[in-house]
């Protein structure tokens, strides 16, 4: 049974696609010396993986948690018959970091970037009857060259990193395309007035080319609009006579079908989906669809005991949204990882907001070389997942702190804002979620005071909570949100940590998360909270769950608490 087998890109379905997930051959390059030793053209590898299972992970059959400058795959594949004489592309959901592809022998592309998407077309390097797909993945995570988020530097996890992630990750999959396709879709929706602007990239031979959108809700028409697709862009504006819009805990998704035809004959077709929602902001309130909802936000780390960064089943990925709203809460913050599109898509269709974030942790904004890194991949996520109606804000750097360089590190928050913010408008962004602020739409900071009084005093209505450092971005009215609180340890077998002191007894665990969550839903000024965390992680045992996902708690209790009406709802 192929692992993982379920479509990777929930917005960009096409029905001719073949799952390269299983067993792969594998080899460990510790001096990343195998071109030099004929890896590439070495007929068999030393050893067999599960792909998208990393090697770090118990689930890829290998298991090896030492560091990993470099990895070999190897496997082959038969084309489909009716793959041939069509346009072959080969996809990759993620691979960590710096990645070459050889398709028979040669070079079909490299990839810098262990988070975001990347595909190459392998029309010409491939025959009909069987292939072979060659991949290294570079990986040097001491280098302070490449984003790595929470994933440990050291031989062992410490702290609050953990194991790494080396290699393959996400699914690998093949597609075939006529000569002309559709390249890419941009939607971008209007809740408030029901309309959705939908821009098509398109390549190939276009004269003569249409291109069609059309949507659907429940199976029932609702609308469509064409236009000519000879430039190979183009813009439709879908209206919705009678919207039925996406909202927090109500996941309303139309469907929607991307045609490229010329004279009436299809030449691709894409199918895809939208939610009909709109952000903006009233002061100190955070409007979905001109509503004001207080986010209720818990960290989310996406890390598993048994897949590392990969999920074992497209299921727990739904399951561990399902588990966090339990609990009470509408949304996560998606911290120091790009998740799946699976997880996005689950998020869509629960009703579940989330803040997409780049693991920024591993690099470092004064240098100079850093703005091309981090930008580079940074785009491709961005263009990724702006689809995605669950997602509701962006935060492309965590907890910048120390000097600032003659200002470098300023530049760089200010610049990746601005580019941002040039490439979506409609989301907000927070420059560096907690730390020193050069540029951002909502003001936010973390706090992991235990001690509830303490807390009460500090988040008392009225009193302000901005302009914390000396070089902090003044504030000037943005929204504030306390973007990471509570992380209260609970491990009964003392091993692992939590902040500050553990609580002695479960009711005094509940006395606390009731204090501090209290203290910050009775502050009017709040839009928003993030409570650390989810689930354990390794070491890091401040979660709601256990790390394989067992509740420590009554998650009625935690419900009750964290779900109440905030002071900004009113």
């Amino acid at each position: 049974m192929t692992p993982r087998s379920e479509y990777p890109r929930p917005q960009f379905k096409r029905s001719a696609w073949l799952n390269l997930n299983g067993q792969w051959q594998f080899e460990i390059d510790h001096g990343d010396s195998g071109r030099a030793r004929g890896l590439l053209e070495k007929e068999t590898l030393e050893r067999e993986i599960t792909v998208p299972f990393c090697p770090e992970s118990r689930l890829s059959g290998i298991g090896s948690t030492d560091f990993m400058k470099a990895v070999w795959y190897k496997r082959s594949f038969t084309l489909p018959r009716q793959a041939e004489g069509r346009r072959v592309f080969i996809h990759f959901g993620a691979v960590d970091y710096a990645t070459e592809v050889w398709i028979n022998g040669q070079s079909a592309g490299t990839h810098r970037g262990g988070y975001a998407s990347f595909s190459f077309e392998i029309t010409s390097l491939v025959h009909p009857g069987e292939n072979t797909v060659t991949l290294c993945a570079r990986d040097d995570q001491s280098s302070r060259r490449q984003p790595y988020g929470k994933q440990s530097w050291k031989y062992q996890s410490f702290g609050c990193f953990y194991t790494r992630t080396t290699g393959i990750w996400q699914t690998v999959w093949l597609e075939w395309t006529n000569d002309s396709r559709i390249k890419s879709v941009r939607l971008t929706p209007d809740g408030i007035n029901g309309t959705l602007l939908v821009e098509a990239e398109m390549d190939g031979p276009l004269a003569g080319c249409t291109f069609k959108a059309e949507a659907s809700f429940e199976g029932a028409y609702e609308t469509e609009a064409e236009a000519d697709a000879d430039s190979g862009r183009t813009r439709l504006m879908l209206i919705i006579e009678e919207p039925k819009l996406w909202n927090v805990g109500e996941g309303n998704l139309y469907d929607l079908k991307l045609t490229l035809s010329r004279n009436g004959e299809t030449l691709d077709e894409v199918k895809s989906y939208f939610g009909l929602r709109t952000i903006s902001f009233d002061g100190g309130k955070c409007l979905i669809n001109g509503k004001s909802v207080f986010q209720r936000l818990v960290l989310d780390q996406g890390f598993y005991p048994d897949g590392i960064y990969t999920a074992p089943s497209d299921e727990e990925l739904k399951n561990d949204i399902l588990r966090s709203q339990a609990c009470g809460f509408n949304g996560a913050r998606l911290h120091q990882k790009v998740f799946e599109q699976r997880f996005l898509y689950w998020a869509d269709k629960l009703g579940y907001i989330v803040w997409g974030e780049f693991p920024s942790w591993g690099i470092d904004p004064k240098d100079a070389a850093t703005p091309a890194i981090f930008l580079d991949e940074w785009l491709e996520v961005l263009a990724r997942d702006y689809n995605a109606p669950s997602v509701v804000g962006w935060c492309p750097w965590n907890e910048t702190w120390g000097e600032r360089a003659d200002g470098a590190k300023e530049e760089t928050m200010r610049l990746t804002y601005l580019v941002t913010k040039a490439y979506d408008p409609t989301r907000p962004c927070i420059d560096a979620s907690g730390g020193i602020h050069a540029a951002t739409d909502i003001y936010d900071t973390h706090d992991y005071e235990q001690d509830v009084e303490v807390y009460k005093e500090r988040y008392a209505p009225g009193k302000p909570v901005y302009d914390r450092f000396e070089r902090d971005q003044h504030y000037a009215g943005q929204p504030v949100m306390v973007s990471e609180y509570g992380g209260i340890g609970w491990n009964p077998d003392g091993a692992g940590w939590g902040y500050g002191n553990n609580p002695k007894t479960e009711e005094e665990l509940m006395a606390r998360y009731k204090g501090l969550t209290d203290a910050l839903l009775d502050k009017p000024e709040l839009m928003g909270f993030c409570y650390t965390q989810l689930t354990d992680v390794e070491q890091e045992r401040n979660g709601l769950y256990y790390y394989d996902r067992r509740p420590k708690f009554d998650t009625e209790k935690i419900r009750a608490i964290t779900a109440r009406k905030a002071a900004i709802e009113e």
